[in-house]
Protein backbone atom coordinates (compact mmCIF):
# COMPACT_ATOMS: atom_id res chain seq x y z
CA UNK A 1 0.00 0.00 0.00
CA UNK A 2 3.09 2.18 0.16
CA UNK A 3 3.85 2.25 -3.39
CA UNK A 4 3.27 3.56 -6.70
CA UNK A 5 2.20 1.32 -9.30
CA UNK A 6 2.00 0.97 -13.06
CA UNK A 7 1.66 -2.31 -15.81
CA UNK A 8 1.71 -2.98 -19.23
CA UNK A 9 -0.82 -2.37 -20.85
CA UNK A 10 -0.94 -5.37 -23.85
CA UNK A 11 -0.64 -9.25 -22.57
CA UNK A 12 3.08 -10.56 -23.35
CA UNK A 13 4.53 -14.10 -23.54
CA UNK A 14 7.20 -15.17 -20.94
CA UNK A 15 9.83 -14.56 -23.80
CA UNK A 16 9.15 -11.09 -24.18
CA UNK A 17 8.87 -10.91 -20.22
CA UNK A 18 12.43 -12.04 -19.79
CA UNK A 19 13.76 -9.93 -22.58
CA UNK A 20 12.55 -7.11 -20.52
CA UNK A 21 15.03 -8.32 -17.91
CA UNK A 22 17.88 -8.22 -20.45
CA UNK A 23 16.94 -4.68 -21.60
CA UNK A 24 17.31 -3.51 -18.34
CA UNK A 25 20.83 -5.46 -17.98
CA UNK A 26 22.12 -3.24 -20.99
CA UNK A 27 21.68 -0.24 -19.35
CA UNK A 28 23.28 -1.18 -16.44
CA UNK A 29 20.66 -3.12 -13.72
CA UNK A 30 21.10 -6.83 -12.20
CA UNK A 31 18.41 -8.56 -13.29
CA UNK A 32 17.47 -12.16 -11.96
CA UNK A 33 19.05 -14.30 -14.68
CA UNK A 34 16.19 -16.93 -15.60
CA UNK A 35 17.78 -19.64 -13.60
CA UNK A 36 17.90 -18.38 -10.45
CA UNK A 37 15.49 -18.99 -7.46
CA UNK A 38 12.79 -16.40 -6.98
CA UNK A 39 9.93 -16.48 -4.56
CA UNK A 40 6.81 -16.10 -6.78
CA UNK A 41 3.73 -15.27 -5.05
CA UNK A 42 0.05 -16.66 -5.93
CA UNK A 43 -3.13 -14.99 -5.03
CA UNK A 44 -6.86 -15.62 -6.21
CA UNK A 45 -5.94 -19.33 -6.95
CA UNK A 46 -10.00 -20.72 -7.57
CA UNK A 47 -9.85 -24.11 -6.31
CA UNK A 48 -12.80 -26.90 -6.73
CA UNK A 49 -11.15 -28.21 -3.47
CA UNK A 50 -8.58 -26.95 -0.81
CA UNK A 51 -6.51 -30.39 -1.60
CA UNK A 52 -6.27 -28.95 -5.07
CA UNK A 53 -3.23 -26.97 -3.72
CA UNK A 54 -1.21 -30.51 -4.62
CA UNK A 55 -0.53 -29.25 -8.09
CA UNK A 56 1.83 -26.91 -6.75
CA UNK A 57 3.77 -30.27 -4.93
CA UNK A 58 6.99 -29.92 -7.66
CA UNK A 59 7.41 -26.35 -5.78
CA UNK A 60 8.52 -25.78 -2.60
CA UNK A 61 5.68 -23.50 -0.63
CA UNK A 62 5.19 -21.55 2.48
CA UNK A 63 2.59 -18.90 3.73
CA UNK A 64 -0.26 -21.54 2.54
CA UNK A 65 -3.65 -19.50 3.30
CA UNK A 66 -6.68 -20.83 1.48
CA UNK A 67 -9.04 -18.08 1.51
CA UNK A 68 -13.58 -18.82 1.65
CA UNK A 69 -14.53 -15.96 -0.74
CA UNK A 70 -18.61 -14.88 -0.13
CA UNK A 71 -19.14 -12.41 -2.84
CA UNK A 72 -22.51 -10.10 -2.25
CA UNK A 73 -22.91 -11.84 1.26
CA UNK A 74 -26.39 -10.88 2.91
CA UNK A 75 -26.02 -12.91 6.86
CA UNK A 76 -25.28 -12.09 10.54
CA UNK A 77 -22.15 -11.20 10.52
CA UNK A 78 -21.54 -12.18 14.31
CA UNK A 79 -23.03 -15.57 13.94
CA UNK A 80 -20.57 -16.23 10.94
CA UNK A 81 -17.37 -14.54 12.32
CA UNK A 82 -18.69 -16.77 15.71
CA UNK A 83 -18.82 -19.87 13.16
CA UNK A 84 -15.53 -19.37 12.12
CA UNK A 85 -14.20 -18.92 15.69
CA UNK A 86 -16.01 -22.32 17.21
CA UNK A 87 -13.68 -24.48 14.91
CA UNK A 88 -11.19 -22.42 15.32
CA UNK A 89 -10.93 -23.22 18.80
CA UNK A 90 -11.14 -26.70 17.89
CA UNK A 91 -7.91 -26.90 15.92
CA UNK A 92 -6.10 -23.61 17.25
CA UNK A 93 -2.36 -24.56 17.37
CA UNK A 94 0.94 -22.01 17.28
CA UNK A 95 0.69 -21.16 14.25
CA UNK A 96 -2.62 -21.70 13.39
CA UNK A 97 -4.54 -18.22 12.11
CA UNK A 98 -7.81 -17.67 11.46
CA UNK A 99 -9.57 -13.77 10.30
CA UNK A 100 -12.81 -12.54 8.91
CA UNK A 101 -13.21 -9.38 6.73
CA UNK A 102 -15.84 -7.30 5.93
CA UNK A 103 -16.49 -3.63 4.91
CA UNK A 104 -18.27 -0.84 7.39
CA UNK A 105 -19.04 2.37 6.15
CA UNK A 106 -17.69 6.11 7.70
CA UNK A 107 -20.71 7.96 8.47
CA UNK A 108 -19.17 11.37 8.19
CA UNK A 109 -19.42 12.83 4.18
CA UNK A 110 -15.47 12.43 3.07
CA UNK A 111 -13.46 13.93 0.46
CA UNK A 112 -10.36 12.63 0.41
CA UNK A 113 -10.95 9.06 2.39
CA UNK A 114 -13.13 6.61 1.30
CA UNK A 115 -16.57 5.81 2.69
CA UNK A 116 -15.81 2.51 1.96
CA UNK A 117 -13.33 0.84 4.49
CA UNK A 118 -12.45 -2.44 5.67
CA UNK A 119 -12.10 -4.77 8.52
CA UNK A 120 -10.51 -7.91 10.31
CA UNK A 121 -11.67 -10.02 13.23
CA UNK A 122 -8.45 -12.42 13.89
CA UNK A 123 -7.78 -15.53 16.15
CA UNK A 124 -4.25 -16.49 16.75
CA UNK A 125 -3.01 -18.47 19.48
CA UNK A 126 -3.58 -17.07 22.46
CA UNK A 127 -5.33 -14.24 21.33
CA UNK A 128 -7.30 -12.28 19.09
CA UNK A 129 -7.50 -9.30 17.26
CA UNK A 130 -9.62 -6.19 15.77
CA UNK A 131 -7.82 -4.31 12.43
CA UNK A 132 -9.12 -1.43 11.04
CA UNK A 133 -8.23 -0.11 7.70
CA UNK A 134 -8.73 3.78 5.29
CA UNK A 135 -8.28 3.73 1.87
CA UNK A 136 -7.85 7.36 0.48
CA UNK A 137 -8.50 8.62 -2.78
CA UNK A 138 -4.86 8.93 -4.01
CA UNK A 139 -1.94 7.17 -2.45
CA UNK A 140 0.59 9.45 -1.04
CA UNK A 141 3.84 8.04 -0.15
CA UNK A 142 6.29 9.64 2.28
CA UNK A 143 8.24 12.36 1.39
CA UNK A 144 5.79 13.58 -1.10
CA UNK A 145 4.46 16.99 -0.81
CA UNK A 146 1.88 16.73 -3.98
CA UNK A 147 -0.77 16.48 -1.11
CA UNK A 148 0.30 19.15 0.98
CA UNK A 149 -2.63 22.14 0.26
CA UNK A 150 -5.06 19.59 1.59
CA UNK A 151 -3.13 18.51 4.75
CA UNK A 152 -5.50 19.89 7.30
CA UNK A 153 -8.69 18.38 5.65
CA UNK A 154 -6.66 15.05 5.13
CA UNK A 155 -5.57 15.08 8.81
CA UNK A 156 -9.59 16.04 9.97
CA UNK A 157 -11.28 13.32 7.84
CA UNK A 158 -8.97 10.75 9.30
CA UNK A 159 -9.08 11.31 12.27
CA UNK A 160 -12.48 11.97 12.50
CA UNK A 161 -13.06 8.20 10.22
CA UNK A 162 -10.87 6.35 12.84
CA UNK A 163 -13.12 7.69 15.77
CA UNK A 164 -15.52 6.62 14.00
CA UNK A 165 -14.68 3.20 14.78
CA UNK A 166 -13.33 3.23 17.88
CA UNK A 167 -16.42 4.94 19.72
CA UNK A 168 -18.30 1.72 17.57
CA UNK A 169 -15.93 -1.04 19.12
CA UNK A 170 -15.27 0.81 22.35
CA UNK A 171 -11.78 0.34 22.18
CA UNK A 172 -9.51 2.30 24.68
CA UNK A 173 -7.62 4.07 22.14
CA UNK A 174 -6.99 7.78 21.97
CA UNK A 175 -6.25 10.16 18.93
CA UNK A 176 -3.78 13.22 18.57
CA UNK A 177 -2.92 15.05 15.99
CA UNK A 178 1.25 15.75 16.64
CA UNK A 179 3.75 17.29 13.63
CA UNK A 180 1.55 17.18 11.00
CA UNK A 181 -0.06 13.60 11.56
CA UNK A 182 -2.19 11.30 12.93
CA UNK A 183 -1.26 9.34 15.66
CA UNK A 184 -3.15 6.63 17.55
CA UNK A 185 -2.36 4.97 20.88
CA UNK A 186 -3.42 2.89 23.36
CA UNK A 187 -4.61 4.28 26.64
CA UNK A 188 -3.38 0.72 28.37
CA UNK A 189 0.36 0.69 27.43
CA UNK A 190 0.54 -3.46 28.33
CA UNK A 191 -2.37 -4.04 25.18
CA UNK A 192 0.09 -5.09 21.66
CA UNK A 193 -1.45 -2.40 19.52
CA UNK A 194 0.30 -1.58 16.12
CA UNK A 195 -0.35 1.34 13.32
CA UNK A 196 1.01 1.59 9.99
CA UNK A 197 0.85 4.42 7.80
CA UNK A 198 0.89 3.94 3.54
CA UNK A 199 0.91 7.73 2.65
CA UNK A 200 2.28 11.01 4.13
CA UNK A 201 -0.48 11.53 6.06
CA UNK A 202 0.00 9.25 9.06
CA UNK A 203 -1.81 6.10 10.35
CA UNK A 204 -3.90 4.16 7.90
CA UNK A 205 -4.62 0.83 9.58
CA UNK A 206 -4.72 -0.04 13.09
CA UNK A 207 -4.79 -3.31 14.92
CA UNK A 208 -5.91 -3.63 18.41
CA UNK A 209 -4.85 -7.09 20.71
CA UNK A 210 -6.89 -8.71 23.40
CA UNK A 211 -6.17 -12.10 25.09
CA UNK A 212 -10.17 -12.65 25.48
CA UNK A 213 -10.93 -14.94 22.48
CA UNK A 214 -14.82 -13.46 22.56
CA UNK A 215 -14.01 -9.66 23.27
CA UNK A 216 -14.24 -8.61 19.69
CA UNK A 217 -16.61 -10.79 18.12
CA UNK A 218 -20.43 -8.15 19.39
CA UNK A 219 -18.25 -4.70 18.91
CA UNK A 220 -17.47 -5.91 15.26
CA UNK A 221 -20.91 -7.22 14.29
CA UNK A 222 -21.88 -3.63 15.07
CA UNK A 223 -19.07 -1.95 13.18
CA UNK A 224 -20.23 -4.54 10.08
CA UNK A 225 -23.81 -3.85 10.43
CA UNK A 226 -23.07 0.17 8.93
CA UNK A 227 -22.68 -1.58 5.78
CA UNK A 228 -26.16 -2.64 5.60
CA UNK A 229 -28.62 -3.17 3.15
CA UNK A 230 -25.68 -3.11 0.50
CA UNK A 231 -24.45 -7.26 0.04
CA UNK A 232 -20.58 -7.42 1.53
CA UNK A 233 -18.00 -9.03 -0.01
CA UNK A 234 -16.36 -11.26 3.22
CA UNK A 235 -13.66 -13.32 3.09
CA UNK A 236 -12.00 -15.44 5.40
CA UNK A 237 -8.43 -16.35 5.96
CA UNK A 238 -7.06 -19.79 7.30
CA UNK A 239 -3.56 -20.56 7.67
CA UNK A 240 -1.54 -23.24 9.05
CA UNK A 241 -4.39 -25.89 10.05
CA UNK A 242 -4.85 -29.45 9.04
CA UNK A 243 -6.83 -30.80 6.38
CA UNK A 244 -9.05 -32.34 9.15
CA UNK A 245 -10.04 -28.58 10.19
CA UNK A 246 -10.25 -27.39 6.51
CA UNK A 247 -12.95 -29.66 6.34
CA UNK A 248 -14.45 -28.86 9.19
CA UNK A 249 -14.61 -24.89 8.36
CA UNK A 250 -15.86 -26.00 4.82
CA UNK A 251 -18.82 -27.44 6.58
CA UNK A 252 -19.46 -23.07 7.16
CA UNK A 253 -22.46 -21.54 5.14
CA UNK A 254 -21.57 -24.09 2.63
CA UNK A 255 -21.01 -21.82 -0.99
CA UNK A 256 -18.02 -20.09 -0.47
CA UNK A 257 -15.28 -19.66 -3.20
CA UNK A 258 -12.24 -21.41 -2.36
CA UNK A 259 -8.99 -19.68 -3.05
CA UNK A 260 -5.29 -20.10 -2.02
CA UNK A 261 -2.91 -17.49 -1.78
CA UNK A 262 0.97 -18.97 -1.12
CA UNK A 263 4.79 -18.14 -1.77
CA UNK A 264 6.15 -20.48 -4.29
CA UNK A 265 9.91 -21.12 -4.59
CA UNK A 266 11.25 -21.70 -8.31
CA UNK A 267 13.75 -20.76 -10.73
CA UNK A 268 12.52 -18.13 -12.31
CA UNK A 269 12.09 -20.22 -15.74
CA UNK A 270 9.73 -22.34 -14.10
CA UNK A 271 6.62 -19.43 -13.88
CA UNK A 272 5.38 -20.44 -16.76
CA UNK A 273 4.80 -24.04 -15.34
CA UNK A 274 3.52 -22.36 -11.76
CA UNK A 275 0.76 -20.23 -13.89
CA UNK A 276 -0.22 -23.31 -15.90
CA UNK A 277 -0.54 -24.98 -11.90
CA UNK A 278 -2.99 -22.24 -10.97
CA UNK A 279 -4.80 -21.63 -14.31
CA UNK A 280 -7.63 -19.79 -15.23
CA UNK A 281 -8.04 -17.65 -12.34
CA UNK A 282 -4.83 -17.75 -9.97
CA UNK A 283 -2.95 -14.73 -10.45
CA UNK A 284 0.96 -14.72 -9.54
CA UNK A 285 3.71 -12.27 -9.53
CA UNK A 286 8.10 -12.40 -8.84
CA UNK A 287 10.37 -9.53 -9.23
CA UNK A 288 12.75 -9.23 -11.89
CA UNK A 289 15.00 -6.62 -10.91
CA UNK A 290 15.27 -4.13 -7.84
CA UNK A 291 17.11 -0.76 -8.00
CA UNK A 292 17.52 2.56 -7.00
CA UNK A 293 16.02 5.36 -9.52
CA UNK A 294 19.31 7.46 -9.32
CA UNK A 295 20.98 4.67 -10.64
CA UNK A 296 19.29 5.85 -14.10
CA UNK A 297 18.03 9.20 -13.22
CA UNK A 298 21.08 10.89 -11.53
CA UNK A 299 19.74 14.62 -11.27
CA UNK A 300 16.41 13.24 -9.98
CA UNK A 301 15.08 12.34 -6.47
CA UNK A 302 16.19 9.14 -5.30
CA UNK A 303 13.28 6.15 -5.05
CA UNK A 304 13.22 2.50 -4.57
CA UNK A 305 11.80 0.90 -7.69
CA UNK A 306 10.96 -2.82 -8.45
CA UNK A 307 10.17 -4.26 -11.86
CA UNK A 308 8.02 -7.40 -11.29
CA UNK A 309 6.65 -9.86 -13.99
CA UNK A 310 2.71 -10.99 -13.50
CA UNK A 311 0.78 -13.86 -14.78
CA UNK A 312 -2.53 -14.69 -15.31
CA UNK A 313 -4.31 -17.16 -17.53
CA UNK A 314 -1.48 -17.81 -19.73
CA UNK A 315 -0.06 -14.62 -20.69
CA UNK A 316 2.14 -12.32 -18.68
CA UNK A 317 2.29 -8.34 -18.23
CA UNK A 318 5.14 -6.15 -16.29
CA UNK A 319 4.84 -4.28 -13.27
CA UNK A 320 6.61 -1.15 -11.60
CA UNK A 321 6.45 -0.22 -7.82
CA UNK A 322 8.34 2.78 -6.90
CA UNK A 323 8.43 4.18 -2.93
CA UNK A 324 7.52 7.34 -4.60
CA UNK A 325 7.59 8.70 -7.96
CA UNK A 326 11.06 10.37 -8.93
CA UNK A 327 9.98 12.65 -11.83
CA UNK A 328 6.67 14.85 -12.11
CA UNK A 329 3.61 12.87 -12.18
CA UNK A 330 3.31 13.74 -16.35
CA UNK A 331 6.73 12.46 -16.93
CA UNK A 332 6.21 9.06 -14.65
CA UNK A 333 4.56 7.04 -17.56
CA UNK A 334 6.98 8.19 -20.67
CA UNK A 335 9.80 7.34 -18.48
CA UNK A 336 8.78 4.00 -17.51
CA UNK A 337 7.98 2.93 -20.99
CA UNK A 338 11.70 3.90 -22.29
CA UNK A 339 13.05 1.77 -19.59
CA UNK A 340 10.52 -1.42 -19.58
CA UNK A 341 10.26 -1.14 -23.77
CA UNK A 342 6.06 -1.09 -23.50
CA UNK A 343 3.23 1.13 -22.94
CA UNK A 344 2.51 1.25 -19.29
CA UNK A 345 -0.58 2.73 -17.40
CA UNK A 346 -0.99 3.75 -13.51
CA UNK A 347 -2.45 0.60 -11.49
CA UNK A 348 -2.68 0.82 -7.91
CA UNK A 349 -3.61 -2.46 -6.16
CA UNK A 350 -6.55 -2.89 -4.67
CA UNK A 351 -6.80 -1.93 -1.07
CA UNK A 352 -8.46 -4.55 0.79
CA UNK A 353 -8.06 -7.68 -0.41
Amino acid sequence: MRERRWETTTALSFGQALAVGERLATLGLKPVSPANDVICYVEEWTVGSFDDFDQLDPWATEDVTLVHVRERWRGDFFLLSGAYHTVYQRHQDIGTYCSISHPWRIRDMLQLHDQRAMFWIGFRHAHSFIRVRLQTQVVITPGETRGDVDRTRWLDERRAAFLDAITMLDLPIETHVEKHAVVLRSADASIPFFCSWPDAFGPCQFEYNTSDAFEFLVPASKLAETFNPEPAGVRAYLTGFSEAALEEFQGIEPGARLAYRCSVHCPLDDLPEVQNAIQPHGLLYATLCEFQTRALLPEAEDASAIIGIVGVNGQFKIEARLNHAPLPEEAMGPWLERLIGHPVVYAPLPAFV
